[in-house]
């Protein structure tokens, strides 16, 4: 008898711990889903072990992942694969898409997108469509660049407005969220249709003035913006440092970003091998993020306590320094110096509280800022 009371006294204690873990794991998978950001990583590889180590180890500590390449996502059975994968782990995810007109490529996006939400709901969230444009159209790039010759800013902006919109309609007609990240023309890239664009931290760019660029943008057509961590050096490491990683993650999500995302791709230069990015240090900043994220709320930014600097109309700048280039096509000159002195003044005076609209922007007039400050010098107060 005392043999049984012992087997059943282990056997509810073996229930009890059971349960008990089952509960806490489960209320761990649920916290991320209860933070108001999305972080996580954007592989671009095409590997699908390394893929799926990937997700193993960032599981814990992100809540979104996007499948960047189109080794993977213009391949119907290795992209359901890994978003099956994915989904087990209770992750949202995005996939990277391409125009796949005029390709030999055989895959209905319209067809996998309504399958998609179908299978995977909400998880879900949409397409990464296209990449960079914005910096494809600033640095001439003789592939992508959209508007390749223009008679002045406006002809420029409507070319590139209306020839990128025309390239993204068919991701657009899913209904369904269209993300990219960029590093210039946000403004542009919104409106040609995008829900979603991401401002890349990258290089030595100016975190501040691109912050106040993207979600000013953002703002004045009531989309969300976000925050791509790419590049600081052409070569291994590539990314910066995890403790500089982890300052950025924290700038972002401070200014309001909604999606915080890491970006994972090399490639070999001599054997063409796609791979991952990410040390362990990156992979510990993340993680120290995350616990950031669950222990500081956002700080109160509201639009109607922030100060706005107004461009003028089709002001295409690159904002990548003094010299930058308008629309790719002409030189700087006088007013973009100007413009950038200013910018920077301001973003340093006002910190988390500027923004950088356009005087043309959709909707200006329904402004909601405390503030304007006009290029020539106007300022208006909100009443």
């Amino acid at each position: 008898m005392k043999h049984v009371w012992a087997i059943s006294i282990l056997l509810c204690t073996v229930l009890i711990m059971t349960l008990f873990i089952g509960i806490y794991s489960l209320h761990n998978r649920n916290d991320i889903k209860t933070v108001d950001v999305y972080v996580g990583v954007d592989a671009a590889y095409a590997d699908i072990t390394n893929l799926k180590t990937r997700i193993d180890q960032v599981k814990d500590y992100t809540n979104i992942f996007v499948l960047g390449s189109t080794g993977i996502t213009l391949d119907e059975t290795k992209l359901n694969e890994m978003c099956e994968y994915i989904n087990t782990h209770n992750l949202s995810f995005a996939t990277y898409t391409h125009t796949t007109k005029n390709t030999s490529f055989e895959f209905n996006q319209s067809t996998w997108t309504k399958y998609a939400k179908q299978q995977w709901g909400d998880n879900f969230v949409g397409l990464y469509c296209y990449d960079e444009p914005g910096g494809y159209q600033i640095d001439c790039h003789p592939m992508f660049m959209i508007a390749k010759d223009a008679d002045n800013y406006a002809d420029a902006a409507n070319t590139y407005v209306q020839k990128l919109h025309d390239y993204i309609s068919e991701f657009i007609a899913l209904d369904t969220m269209i993300m990219t990240s960029d590093y210039a023309l946000y403004e542009y890239n919104y409106r040609a249709g995008y829900d979603l664009v991401m401002a890349e931290y990258a290089w030595n760019h100016s975190r501040p003035i691109n912050t106040a660029l993207c979600r000013g943008s953002a703002t004045m057509h009531d989309k969300e913006w976000g925050v791509m961590l790419t590049y600081t050096y052409e070569h291994s490491p590539y990314l910066a440092s995890g403790p500089e990683l982890y300052q950025d993650m924290v700038t972002a999500y401070e200014n309001g970003a909604k999606y915080i995302l890491v970006f994972d791709y090399s490639v070999d230069s001599e054997t063409g091998i796609t791979q991952g990015i990410l040390q362990q240090e990156h992979l510990d900043a993340l993680k120290e993020f995350w616990k950031y994220i669950k222990n500081n709320p956002r700080p109160s930014n509201p639009v109607n306590e922030r100060i706005a600097y107004v461009l003028p109309p089709d002001f295409g700048y690159g904002f990548r320094g003094s010299d930058d280039s308008f629309w790719g096509i002409w030189n700087n000159s006088t007013l973009s110096n100007q413009i950038w002195d200013e910018i920077n003044d301001y973003s340093q005076k006002y910190n988390q509280k500027f923004d950088i609209i356009y005087a043309d922007t959709p909707n200006f007039d329904n402004w909601a800022y405390n503030k304007l400050i006009f290029w020539n010098g106007t300022i208006q107060t909100k009443l």
